[in-house]
């Protein structure tokens, strides 16, 4: 309970951090806000200092001073706690949907999105009427499998299907039933806390095509014996398989570039690390509590090492 706690907090912090710049726009198109980036020519909805209520249809394109811009994407809590908003129409230009964008819209009781959306953050549509309305089950929006709705049964096998990019973030927490998942090739993405808390977890297949796996993607996911990271990630990000106690073996491919924090932290059950010639920096407690470790190999390619990366190991 103690690592979900701290977890809990981590995560809390993260979205308390981004909301204290959350608020800032550019400008107001017909009473919604927006960011403008005008280097892409593209607009992301965001929060403003007035709340929407009613139904709200967010346009493909708009017009700043003769210029047009692309809508692309509906910012990180660009509708968090709208309590009077009942409806949203997206438009197909939208390819992102940030964290918490409608999170506690408690009326919001239709929604309709695009296939175009490609990316969806955590809590996006949390304490929702539309995502409580939804049949228990795999929730797919668009190109991205956004949740498991419900209690999962015991001993679950799940196959995503083909044409899937992304797995959301949280997507599977606590799925505790979970035991084996299967990756299809179309998915790039893996987000933050995929499958946190996942302890029934014993195999799971990532296939070359991800290129980004998640900050915590496999926290305390402690029946996992191994994992091989796909060649085409570079990065492992902080927490990601911590406390996976029952890893036994890693394969880290030879163009990751940084170890995050507390990646490996509380992993007793490895032995073993082969870190490749492309690590340049290791993280705070990267290894920390690996109990079972009894060898580490560190190339030269090393360049920083974190704060007690290696206590507690044998």
């Amino acid at each position: 309970m103690k690592q979900i706690y701290i977890l809990r907090l981590w995560l809390i912090a993260a979205i308390l951090s981004f909301a204290s710049s959350a608020s800032a726009y550019d400008v107001t198109v017909n009473d919604i806000f927006y960011n403008l980036d005008a280097n892409t020519a593209t607009a992301s909805v965001t929060s403003g200092d007035a709340a929407y209520v009613g139904e709200v249809v967010i346009p493909s394109e708009i017009t700043v001073n003769a210029v047009k811009y692309t809508v692309t994407s509906i910012g990180f809590c660009a509708f968090k706690d709208c309590t009077e908003l009942t409806s949203v129409i997206v438009p197909n230009s939208v390819t992102e949907i940030g964290m918490s964008a409608f999170n506690g819209c408690r009326e919001l009781s239709s929604i309709t999105l695009p296939n175009s959306v490609t990316e969806i953050g955590q809590y996006a549509f949390y304490e929702t009427l539309w995502f409580d309305n939804l049949p228990d089950g795999l929730v797919y929006i668009g190109k991205v499998l956004y949740k498991y709705k419900g209690v999962m049964p015991n001993n679950t096998s799940i196959a995503i299907k083909d044409g899937t990019i992304s797995i959301s973030g949280s997507a599977f927490d606590l799925c505790v039933g979970l035991t084996s998942v299967t990756i299809p090739n179309s998915v790039k993405t893996i987000g933050n806390c995929a499958f946190y808390g996942c302890s029934g977890l014993t195999s799971v297949t990532i296939p070359n095509s991800v290129k980004t796996i998640g900050d915590g993607a496999f926290y305390n996911c402690s029946g996992l014996t191994s994992i091989i990271i796909p060649n085409s990630v570079t990065e492992i990000g902080e927490f990601t398989y911590h406390n996976c106690s029952g890893l036994t073996s890693v394969t880290i491919p030879n163009l990751v570039k940084t170890i995050g924090d507390g990646a490996f932290y509380g992993c007793s059950g490895l032995t073993s690390v082969t870190i490749p010639n492309s690590v340049k920096t290791i993280g705070n407690e990267a290894f920390y509590c690996c109990s079972g470790l009894t060898s580490v190999t560190i190339p030269d390619s090393v360049t920083s090492i974190g704060d007690v990366t290696f206590r507690n190991c044998i």
